[in-house]
């Protein structure tokens, strides 16, 4: 990565954690749809990147990497505010969320860390930042949906008017 791609990554990490702080209403697409999309662009960086001579050594530290990712991602699904606001999802990061920021980024440290002390010349590299960060978001996707699924608020619409998911909501408001 480019010093410019570092840049726009902790560009885009500083505007999702502004957003998730003010709280917002939650569209489907941004909450599952973009994580997926960063996590295949990751991917698809990590193959770029040598992908000839990714080495097992670079898979198992970006495994212990990404694990580390995706268990910070359930927690920030698990103490995600989540409410109805005009018949639709409204979530919201506590403060002490930021928190959980610290430790993302202080766990790709660690990860690099690692990486680097195994000798895994791929998962040591900054490609592996968006592939972290998106597996983190799609991980505390993974929490959110169900919850508001449980709670029977769908996710607010998108700018098309559409709602991400609709039917599975609508299937469990028909029940009664």
């Amino acid at each position: 990565m480019s010093g410019l791609e570092i840049l726009a990554v902790v560009a885009i990490i500083g505007w999702i954690v502004f957003r998730q702080l003010r709280g917002e209403p939650l569209r489907g697409k941004r909450a599952v749809l973009l994580p997926a999309i960063l996590t295949v662009i990751g991917f698809t960086d990590l193959h770029g990147h040598g992908a000839a001579h990714l080495q097992t050594v670079d898979v198992v530290a970006i495994t212990i990497g990404t694990a580390g990712s995706a268990l910070i991602g359930l927690a920030f699904g698990a103490i995600t505010r989540l409410e109805e606001r005009g018949g639709y999802l409204w979530a919201q990061l506590p403060v002490y969320g930021v928190w959980l920021w610290l430790g993302l980024f202080a766990w790709r440290g660690v990860a690099f860390v690692i990486a680097d002390g195994m000798h895994a010349h791929v998962a040591a590299s900054s490609a592996t930042l968006l592939f972290g960060l998106g597996v983190n978001r799609l991980a505390q996707a993974a929490v959110i949906v169900p919850r508001a699924m449980a709670m029977g608020v769908p996710f607010a619409p998108e700018k098309d008017g559409n709602v991400f998911m609709a039917g599975a909501f609508d299937r469990g408001r028909s029940r009664y």
